[in-house]
């Protein structure tokens, strides 16, 4: 009984001594370096506010934009926001005649953000097309959570149907840009027309105030 029970404990043994082995081996022979760049490379995707065309001047889109679309284009606000006259602030305030008021302040006491109150000045325009693209770069801390309006056009349409609400700011004409070509334009002409006269008063070969000899000539002869 003792030597069977040796032999299995013999042959046990020699079975773990061979797997031993074996996994050293295995071990060298499949061995990998480590790669230089571990994972793999994932190419970054584009932001997709930077790689997006520039938006046109916000006159250009007020003067083709659509209040309609702009009302319809509010609805998305309508769940923190009333527009109507005398309405009641709700998650967010009232928000007629906001266009021209003071930013963060009337509205029937409203708690506006500290982050709000700081920017100062009025709502024009232009800040609210700000606003609307991204209240929290606008307004940093601002308890607004809405993430804004990513289409240029859109934005100024809602702009639109916010100044019709009690506001009626006037509108930016649409071509007050300078015009730079005009300008360069204008000034290739007079410069042209100088060239002309220089040229034009230059003296002719063989004149007295060219030619000192021909000026002698000239003075014999009279």
């Amino acid at each position: 009984m003792q030597d069977r029970f040796n032999t299995i404990a013999g042959w046990a043994l020699a079975g773990g001594i061979a797997a031993l082995g074996l996994s050293i081996v295995s071990a060298k022979y499949f061995h990998s370096e480590k790669p230089e760049r571990p994972g793999y490379v994932v190419e970054a995707v584009e932001d997709a506010a930077g790689g997006a065309a520039a938006a046109e001047p916000l006159p250009v889109r007020l003067a083709k934009g659509d209040a309609a679309k702009g009302e319809s284009g509010f609805k998305q606000c309508a769940s923190c926001h009333t527009i109507t006259q005398g309405g009641a602030n709700g998650i967010g305030p009232n928000l007629y005649a906001t266009l021209g008021e003071g930013i963060a302040q009337g509205k029937g006491g409203f708690a506006f953000s500290d982050a709000l109150k700081g920017v100062g000045g009025s709502w024009d325009l232009d800040k609210m097309d700000a606003w609307l693209t991204n209240p929290r770069k606008f307004a940093p801390g601002t308890k607004m959570t809405f993430a804004g309006i990513s289409d240029p056009q859109l934005r100024a349409d809602v702009i639109l149907y916010l100044n019709k609400q009690g506001s009626n700011l006037p509108l930016p004409a649409a071509g007050s840009a300078p015009d730079n070509a005009g300008v360069q334009s204008n000034s290739a002409a007079e410069g042209a027309d100088v060239s002309v006269n220089v040229q034009q008063a230059t003296p002719a070969e063989g004149a007295p105030s060219k030619d000192p000899q021909a000026a002698v000539q000239a003075e014999k002869k009279k």
